[in-house]
């Protein structure tokens, strides 16, 4: 690792009360001792517009108490002297003596800190202008601008997170809904962390094991499998467990891909504007007035929704309007979720009952709306509801009932991609050893597999990945964090 001392901005650039700008590393306090001094300006601004009055830490030094700690050392003397951490400290950034901001300084002094490095965050004024300026005197005094998530690769590389708990942090900052959020949440605190950290301890001891009656056979150490299948089988069970609950991961984390289909004038883009809160689909009485998709993004009861408008289906001799039904029956395949749309208050036509019969392989509700004006029909699988009025409660419950049920709770952890791929790597050699102990093979078959089990699941705690994967996965994460 890089013995650099880095910077970033950690907010959001644009308009907005603070700005937080980052140091973090061997010289943090070094570099803030030349750009960051207390007092107050002079009260005749008119005079000295760039001038001021401060009590400079650079002039509060006891040079008879020097510390041997060449990390804070100048050669003014110990500039840790000044500081106690974990305190905030207001004054300005200047340079020489130019005023740049008026700051409060967080001050977090190793290893008690994000990175286990010296840490410094200062709190300037919000908005480009001043955060931009602070990071160019930052940079222009020592410190190196932070690659993307350099700040949590730094806290990995030091030992203060495993790899899926930097991998978390990400997950919280593009969490979609307070479950995913919480979720995310555990994996942060260690829970997935310490779920592996177990399986690879019970693996290492039926590895090491095995080795011991594979090199010293003439002296009986080991003469039974009874606790190595066991260990096997526990492990394989734990496993499996992760995954079968992974088929939630998508959803939470990157919503359900909902198609609205139907034909024109059934109320689809009302439903659209209705379940979003707000007029984003046109909606008129002219019928193949959508004929393009129409995307929008919200959240019911914590369930993240990618919906997707569809063209009105229906046979047209409009090149357009059949370009816009194409796109339509493209979504269908690729969809989580469909919700088919009918006008309940008139009879069933022939196109109503063919989509029926095209998405009934697929997760689908049928919606009859206009409840408002008397549903005349009784489908299963239906709920009412009137798009116009805004009344789609029953259309909440239904989607609530199908996937947020007992199967999700904040018991969950939450797997990545990533995390997935190492288990299935884990369970299929996990699978193999459960063979070759029932086939009586020899040990060292039985301790090949378990080895490739323990060091697929040490991909996911980063113990068994290289540098550039490494790298690769932090790359991901935005600057300044």
């Amino acid at each position: 690792m890089k013995n650099n001392t880095i910077t970033a901005i950690s907010t959001a650039l644009g308009p907005g009360a603070i700005s937080i700008v980052r140091l973090s590393g061997p010289l943090a306090l070094i570099i803030l001792n030349k750009v960051f001094v207390k007092g107050k300006f002079v009260s005749n601004l008119r005079e000295n517009p760039n001038k001021f009055e401060a009590n400079s830490i650079r002039d509060n030094f006891n040079k008879d108490e020097l510390a041997n700690n060449l990390r804070h050392t100048t050669p003014e003397g110990d500039i840790s002297k000044n500081f106690e951490s974990h305190k905030i400290y207001y004054g300005f950034v200047v340079d020489g003596e130019t005023k740049i901001d008026e700051v409060l300084v967080s001050v977090m002094l190793a290893p008690k800190t994000y990175t286990k490095e010296d840490m410094v965050e200062i709190n300037c004024h919000g908005g480009d202008v001043s955060a931009m300026a602070v990071l160019s005197i930052l940079l222009k005094n020592g410190a190196s601008m932070a690659e993307p998530g350099e700040f949590t690769k730094r806290a990995f590389l030091n030992g203060r997170l495993d790899l899926s708990q930097a991998e978390a942090v990400i997950d919280i900052i593009n969490s979609r809904s307070n479950i995913s959020r919480q979720l995310s949440l555990n994996v942060l605190d260690g829970k997935l962390g310490k779920q592996i950290k177990k399986m690879r301890s019970n693996l290492l001891f039926a590895i090491a094991t095995l080795e011991v009656a594979i090199d010293y056979p003439e002296d009986g150490y080991f003469t039974q499998m009874n606790e190595i299948e066991q260990i096997t089988k526990d492990t394989l069970f734990e496993v499996n467990n992760l995954l079968k609950n992974s088929k939630w991961d998508s959803l939470l984390k990157n919503g359900l891909d909902t198609v609205i289909l139907g034909r024109p004038n059934v109320g689809k883009s009302s439903l659209l504007n209705a379940l979003i809160g707000e007029e984003r689909a046109i909606v008129t009485n002219i019928e193949g007035t959508t004929r393009d998709i129409i995307t929008a993004n919200t959240n019911i009861d914590n369930i993240p929704l990618n919906i997707i408008d569809t063209a009105g289906i229906r046979d047209t001799v409009d090149e357009i309007e059949k370009i816009g039904q194409d796109m339509a029956f493209a979504k269908l395949s690729s969809a989580d979720l469909i919700l088919l749309v009918i006008d309940g208050s008139n009879e069933l036509t022939s196109k109503d009952k063919e989509l029926i019969e095209l998405v009934k392989e697929q997760n689908h509700i049928i919606v009859l709306n206009k409840a408002d004006l008397g549903i005349k029909l009784n489908l299963s699988n239906s709920v009412e509801i009137s798009a116009a009025n805004g009344d789609i409660g029953e259309l909440h419950k239904e989607i609530t009932k199908k996937y947020l049920n007992e199967n999700i709770t904040t018991e969950l952890t939450l797997i990545n991609m990533r995390h997935k791929e190492a288990l299935f790597l884990a369970l299929e050699a996990l699978k193999r050893a459960e063979e070759a102990i029932l086939l009586n093979s020899p040990e060292e078959f039985i301790s090949l597999d378990l080895t490739q089990s323990y060091e697929a699941l040490g991909e996911i705690l980063g113990e068994e990945l290289s540098e550039s994967i490494i790298d690769k996965i932090f790359s991901e994460f935005c600057l300044g964090k």
